[in-house]
């Protein structure tokens, strides 16, 4: 079976990480699929495609028979702590971490991959998600090597600062990072947390009817991981006449269903939607740039 890298997987790797070490990983990421395959002695069914933007997914059969996952990531990605937060969830409003396939890739129970909450309404899809995030936020394991909520953000701050220059986008840049760092400097809650949650990474499941999947697990304040949610399906926010109150009736709902404060949420919203809106100018995606900073506008 060849495994050639979905599109999606080569754009998105190349992007965040650079053309030349993702060009490198993906040379090797055949053989490192063969030998995940042979260590956990899985038949491969079919490559996932679009699939997703940091590891190749591989349907398996296990020597039992039974169905499963397998995801071959890229070591610059932390497979690792996916690993352990999936470990410390157990299950709990996650996809099931199983065993084989060693340190080349991660074995998880087969979800529904074509079922994730953009299926539902939003309100019924927000209601879950809310579901679903609660069960995630627990106290880390003891001795965790988890970045924090502080430490990814300052990498990200790095990268926004020289857009302060920018005209276009100039004034929403120094708004994103004057929230930051008020926002870490008065973060006093620290849980595991997704990292990326949103509605596409909670997938349809058999043993529980919605499950979390891809994280990019940090600790942290809960307001961080609800950020990321909000702005979901910002193409129809943006493109509705009453756009800019349902965001912010959005952020409001999300952080009294979960008991999060209001401002830190919009604040939180803000940095990440500019930080994600300058990182797509950056790699020169205009268009998902203008509507994520005319969502962090709104706010």
């Amino acid at each position: 079976m060849a495994f050639e890298p979905p599109q999606r997987l080569v754009r998105a790797l190349g992007e965040t990480y650079g053309e030349t070490v993702a060009a490198e990983w993906l040379g090797g990421l055949p053989e490192e699929a063969r030998t995940a395959l042979d260590r956990g002695s899985l038949d491969a069914e079919r490559v996932m495609a679009p699939g997703g933007r940091s590891s190749l997914v591989v349907l398996v059969r296990r020597p039992d028979g039974s169905s499963a996952a397998l995801k071959v990531a890229p070591p610059f990605a932390r497979p690792d702590r996916e690993r352990e937060a999936l470990a410390h969830w157990n299950g709990w409003g996650a996809v099931r971490l199983l065993e084989g396939a060693g340190e080349e890739g991660i074995l998880l129970e087969r979800l529904h991959p074509e079922v994730s909450l953009r299926s539902l309404p939003e309100a019924k899809a927000l209601l879950e998600a809310a579901g679903t995030v609660r069960k995630l936020w627990v106290e880390p394991p003891a001795g965790h090597g988890f970045e924090s909520v502080a430490g990814r953000t300052a990498r990200q701050a790095e990268a926004m600062d020289p857009h302060r220059a920018d005209a276009a986008v100039g004034a929403l840049a120094a708004a994103a990072l004057a929230a930051r760092e008020e926002l870490v400097a008065g973060e006093a809650e620290t849980v595991l947390l997704h990292g990326n949650f949103r509605q596409g990474k909670v997938l349809a499941g058999d043993r529980a009817p919605w499950l979390a999947v891809g994280p990019e697990p940090l600790v942290g304040e809960r307001a961080y991981d609800l950020a990321r949610l909000v702005r979901d399906r910002v193409e129809d926010l943006v493109a509705a006449s009453a756009g800019a109150s349902a965001a912010r009736r959005r952020v409001n709902r999300l952080a009294d269903s979960l008991d999060v404060d209001r401002e830190r949420l919009r604040g939180w919203t803000l940095f990440r939607a500019v930080e994600s809106g300058t990182r797509a100018l950056t790699a020169g995606r205009r268009q998902d740039a203008e509507l994520l900073l005319e969502f962090a506008g709104w706010l």
